[in-house]
Parts: C-alpha cells; structure tokens; sequence
C-alpha cells in the first residue's frame, strides 16, 4: 500500500512542475496492471534508493502505535469481530455531539482491512477505514427502523450494535428487538452511523428517512483512534465477542 501512496506522490511531481517541463506527451495508452506480491520477485535496487526518501515519510505518517488489540478481528456477513467492534465504537461516540444512541450501524463494505493482534498503528486504522465518512447520527421512527432492519437482512447482514436481528438464509426478516425488547413503531430510535450509509447508500435507504440528522466533522477513521487512544490511557486492550446479533434461522 505504501508503495502506491509512494508512486502517486512520485507521479504528481512529475507531471506538477519539477518534470513536467523536460518532457511533451507523444500518447497515452491505457493498460491494466495487476499489483500483486508477483511484482516483488524482481526488485530495481535504483528504484528503492530513489524511492526511501519517500518511504522514511509515509513510515513516519502510519508507523505511530495508538493502542493495541487482545484478539485479531475481521469483518464478514452475518457478524463479526470487526464490524461490532465498530458498530459499537460508533455507537458510544454519539455522546460527542450530546446523544446516547440506541444503535450503531456500519457497512462492512467500508471495511477494508482487519485489525491485528497486538499493537495497533495509527496505518492500520487508516487500512480498515479508509474513506472520507464521517460521523452521523439520525433519529428514525420505529416504522422506518423496522424497514431497514429488513434491509441489513436483504444484504444478509451489516455491523450493528443495540440491534439483535434474526433472518433467514434467503435474507428475510423474522425478528428485530433494540436492547432486548421488540421495536415499537410509534417509538423514535437514534442510530450513530456513516454520512454514507445516512444518504441511503449501500441499500440502507429507509435512512434517508430521518426525521432529525446531526451531521458532524468527525471522520470515522479518527472517532475509531480517539476510541483506542483513551482506551490505551486506561490501560484496555481492544476487545469483540461474537453476541448473535445476527442470527441465521430457518423459517
């Protein structure tokens, strides 16, 4: 990943200014490029030396350790280790902006990496999280959470936290409680989740429904630190349990 970051930056001097005007473009041909470990059989020893100065930078930018990890956690349909660690993170960081939260939700799209064992750097949270989102929170009424509990089953699961769901294998909805008890539709619920997924991206669209939306500048990836870091100050290691949150049953 590194080495990408690298040759992008390499790429913008180039064509920003300190190249671009030692050479014209004669054509442009598109060609697609596996980037595999394959292109690590053979290394350009030039290449490196011209490449560490860069290297020294991004090490200094995601090499920083900001807590660390009990256990290994991966995201994966229906739970998993990684995406209720999320949910849950999400959840309890509504209070920033003066709400407790009944449910947190995350896509595991969104996803990308796992989190290791043992020290967590500061470039493996930019690894799990690595877009632009930012923190929301919005208040549903209980018909529309209902309508997008039958839409994280139609997906066949998503990271949740507060939220217990059982679904069938064809992704069917039979049976949605928050904290223990069943979903009241006259009854409002606050969800702490993506500015993304708020916009109903990822088929969660019944969150375009909000009667009320708190956006805020937090982006997700340092709500998710800022978790680990007072974690880290009161001594904790990172932590998941699977809990069925989201159960798979026959009908």
């Amino acid at each position: 990943m590194k080495y990408r970051v690298v040759l992008c930056a390499l790429w913008t001097m180039a064509w920003g200014g300190v190249y671009a005007q030692r050479y014209t473009v004669d054509k442009v041909v598109p060609r697609r490029y596996e980037v595999t470990r394959a292109l690590d059989a053979e290394t350009d020893q030039a290449v490196l030396e011209m490449m560490e100065p860069y290297n020294r930078v991004v090490d200094s930018l995601m090499s920083p350790v900001v807590g660390e990890s009990r256990m290994y956690m991966s995201a994966g349909r229906p739970e998993s280790l990684l995406s209720n660690w999320v949910a849950d993170v999400l959840r309890h960081s509504a209070r920033q902006v003066g709400v407790k939260a009944d449910i947190g939700l995350c896509n595991m799209g969104g996803l990308r990496s796992a989190m290791p064992a043992g020290n967590v750097t500061r470039g493996d949270i930019l690894a799990i999280a690595p877009f632009e989102n930012r923190l929301c929170v919005l208040t549903l009424s209980g018909d529309d959470l209902l309508v997008l509990c039958e839409q994280i089953a139609g997906v066949h699961g998503e990271g949740v936290s507060g939220l217990k769901l059982e679904i069938t294998p064809d992704g069917k909805l039979l049976r949605a409680r928050v904290n223990g008890k069943p979903i009241r539709p006259d009854k409002r619920y606050t969800v702490a989740t993506l500015d993304y997924l708020a916009a109903g991206n990822d088929k969660m669209l019944a969150l375009k429904n909000a009667v009320d939306r708190r956006d805020t500048a937090l982006p997700v990836r340092d709500v998710l630190m800022d978790f680990i870091r007072k974690e880290q100050e009161k001594g904790r290691k990172l932590k998941s349990k699977m809990e069925g949150r989201i159960t798979v049953k026959e009908q």
